[in-house]
């Protein structure tokens, strides 16, 4: 089974500069859109001409910000948009597809902001984000991707030091993170590559992608027992149309 997960900074924009002819060539079973920044009947576009049987959204009240999109192409279970907390559900960050051996779950995580005014609301929001994927976890096994908006290790970003208390990367943010792997999730990537030098976040400033002055914020993630399952997890800077780049995640 083939996962691909990618911030698309708006799907229609995306839609323009390939998004086609990237989902062909990459034939993944279940796809994740972050910043989508629209709903469903803002897009024209034909899903099912790739295969994808099932296509479910999540936006927030506010047009033209946030929002997620699931593709797959087996119909789940069952679909569950949010978290079941009024106060996190209003951006429409998550949504849930259950499939009968997993749950997928699509997530795009609230920015700190520039001068961390959103820090608190960030720290309640991992908190309450965390207790919904253990709720699940308790079912049965979870997958969860998407922009979760920090680097948890120096080896994650080009410059630790230069970032040290920048949002994205405070020890706030990191132990929210950290919070998730004790809970006994898995940072897929990290399976496979221990060194540095990879990530999916580029500042548009400086040149910084052709630098390769990036961020790790962009993740696959799963319950432990799916563990001897995974093949491949791999992040694609190749793939250009948005200032992140894609992640994907195989399992036998």
């Amino acid at each position: 089974m083939k996962f691909f997960s990618w911030n698309v900074n708006g799907v229609r924009a995306v839609l323009k500069k390939g998004l086609t002819d990237i989902l062909t060539v990459q034939d993944a079973d279940f796809v994740c859109f972050q910043e989508t920044k629209a709903r469903p009947d803002d897009v024209d576009h034909d899903w099912s001409a790739l295969g994808y049987r099932s296509a479910e959204w999540n936006w927030a009240e506010k047009k033209g910000y946030s929002g997620v999109l699931t593709l797959s192409k087996k119909a789940p279970i069952s679909v569950t948009r949010g978290i079941g907390v009024d106060e996190h559900d209003r951006e429409g960050r998550v949504l849930t597809t259950e499939y009968t051996d997993f749950f997928l779950v699509n997530t795009y995580v609230p920015n700190s902001q520039r001068e961390l005014t959103r820090l608190p609301y960030r720290q309640q929001w991992d908190a309450a984000y965390l207790a919904y994927l253990n709720k699940l976890q308790k079912r049965k096994p979870v997958i969860f991707c998407g922009d979760l908006n920090v680097a948890h290790t120096e080896i994650d970003l080009a410059r630790p030091k230069d970032n040290v208390r920048n949002h994205g990367f405070t020890i706030e943010e990191r132990q929210g993170f950290g919070a998730m792997i004790d809970a006994g999730f898995l940072d897929t990537f990290r399976e496979f590559e221990r060194g540095g030098g990879h990530y999916t976040w580029w500042s548009q400033m400086n040149q910084a992608r052709s630098r390769n002055i990036g961020w790790r914020i962009d993740y696959f993630l799963c319950s432990s027992p799916l563990r001897g399952s995974l093949k491949t997890a791999r992040i694609f800077p190749e793939i250009m149309g948005s200032d992140h780049c894609p992640v994907g995640l195989e399992l036998k």
